[in-house]
């Protein structure tokens, strides 16, 4: 993860969890690198929502998110408040980016999205690393 001294853990979007369901080796790379060293993986519960389909079949996604340094971010009443307002401010409409964005925020760790523009549009000075 190249950016370890810094960066306390990464927070992954919906595009991310794809990826590594689909086996992609960057992805499947940066996770292996993270579990290793027990950095903090965030995954906002709306983004398990959005890519969660078949437990029968996605036993490899549902180990990831049982893992110990695993941390799934809750959608409480307040997040669901916050992440509505910043879809406000910034004039869009997807609360999962916006959730992710904010759990970014609030865990000081860096986004791995497929979406980076949709993400940089939200918060524009998160640290990024595109899949």
């Amino acid at each position: 993860m190249g950016e370890r001294s810094s960066v306390r853990g990464v927070t992954l979007d919906t595009g991310a969890l794809i990826a590594f369901e689909r086996g992609d080796p960057g992805m499947r790379q940066l996770l292996r690198e993270a579990l290793k060293a027990e950095a903090l993986v965030v995954v906002p519960a709306g983004v398990v929502a959005q890519a969660w389909r078949d437990g029968r079949r996605q036993v490899e996604l549902g180990n990831l998110l049982r893992a110990g340094n695993v941390r799934i971010d809750a959608l409480t009443f307040a997040l669901a408040m916050a992440a509505g307002e910043l879809c406000a401010r910034r004039h869009t409409s997807d609360v999962i980016d916006a959730s992710v964005a904010l759990a970014t925020l609030r865990t000081n760790t860096t986004v791995v999205t497929s979406g980076p523009d949709d993400i940089r549009h939200l918060a524009p000075l998160l640290r990024l690393r595109s899949i």
